[in-house]
């Protein structure tokens, strides 16, 4: 090698360093959009699906570059191939670390373009952990009189914008859309959040359950993703029941766990709440061990125990741009309307779930 070739190292390496350091200290606002077609062997209509989101519909991995080739917007493009027999392109405009305002102006509302192509069928969009996340890591580290404002903030933020993201697509979906679905928040870190607060509440004097605190807030931002779904025209995937509800009937109230915790069409936010947070409680498990039985389990949640767990490889995604891709199927056919992985990884689940939804014919 050249001494020139040398200095052009010398000079990259860091340049490459900075840029990672960079992208680290952004904070988590990392785009990762990913273009992935199921390829249909002997077909030749080509449908598209549209997902807006942050991390979880990225597929992160806690990779800089790379993400999970079938996040769930993937996979239920996979469901949507069989069922239409056709290509299903899926098209991730996605932004790691992207609380609910930056996914619908920089995601929503700037890539507004991707949906309005006659092509589409389906828009999904999820938003809003984000917003609880760095409002639950604000108040683990309190001390002092607990201020319970920033997870009040949080609620009415993603209210807000859930509201403004359906409206938004509602007038810029194109017409051929026969599909508009939000996906809701599950509760990452479950068990590690049943611990004491170092803050003191100012009626009691005493410390708080952060996870007694954190689950009613994360249960209303739920309630109002599900319930604007109903008044705007969306169907509602219950993330949520999916993975805190085993696939049994673990108390004997004659209803399988994930379906019994499923936000109910019309019901009140104060029925949803209190049904969720109180009377099926004891039924809530950390999606780390998710019952498909009361014999058997599958971990759903990474080991940064926020972000739902995959397989199928990955694609290129993040700090060096993203990538256009396509592949045969993993399954061609669905018996049952559910692949033999339906519920084994976390993000088969969640596609599963907005496959439940889908339109017989494109």
């Amino acid at each position: 090698m050249s001494n020139r070739f040398h200095g052009a190292t010398r000079r990259w390496l860091p340049a490459v360093a900075l840029l990672i350091l960079s992208a680290q200290a952004m904070g988590n606002t990392l785009n990762q959009n990913v273009s992935w077609t199921v390829d249909r062997a002997g077909t030749s209509a080509k449908y598209r699906v549209v997902a807006y989101g942050d991390s979880i519909y990225a597929g992160y991995n806690g990779s800089i570059s790379n993400a999970a080739r079938y996040s769930a917007p993937t996979v239920d493009s996979e469901y949507l191939s069989a069922l239409w027999n056709a290509d299903v392109e899926n098209i991730r405009r996605a932004k790691s670390g992207a609380v609910a305002s930056d996914v619908y102006q920089n995601k929503i509302v700037a890539d507004r373009s991707y949906m309005q192509d006659a092509s589409t069928r389906v828009v999904t969009f999820e938003m809003c952990g984000n917003d609880g996340l760095q409002a639950r890591s604000a108040f683990k580290s309190q001390t002092g009189t607990c201020d319970y404002s920033a997870l009040n903030n949080a609620v009415n933020t993603c209210k807000s914008y859930v509201a403004q993201s359906m409206d938004y697509i509602n007038a810029n979906a194109h017409a051929n859309t026969r599909l508009k679905i939000i996906a809701n928040l599950y509760y990452p870190g479950y068990n590690a959040d049943n611990v004491q607060s170092s803050c003191r509440d100012a009626t009691t004097g005493a410390t708080v359950n952060l996870r007694d605190r954190f689950l009613p807030a994360l249960v209303t931002m739920n309630y109002w993703m599900c319930d604007y779904a109903r008044q705007k025209g969306f169907k509602c995937a219950d993330s949520f029941a999916q993975y805190m509800g085993a696939d049994y009937d673990s108390n004997g109230d004659g209803q399988v766990d994930s379906d019994a915790l499923r936000y109910v069409t019309g019901e009140s936010e104060a029925s949803y709440v209190t049904r969720i947070t109180t009377t099926l409680r004891p039924t809530l498990r950390d999606a780390n061990t998710h019952f498909a039985s009361s014999s058997s389990s599958y971990d759903y949640i990474q080991s940064d125990d926020v972000h739902p767990t995959y397989t199928g490889g990955t694609v290129s995604a993040g700090l060096f741009g993203g990538s256009t891709g396509s592949g045969a199927p993993r399954y061609t056919s669905f018996s049952g309307g559910k692949s033999p992985i339906w519920n084994n990884f976390g993000h088969e689940r969640m596609g599963w779930s907005l496959s439940t939804y889908s339109p017989p014919t494109p």
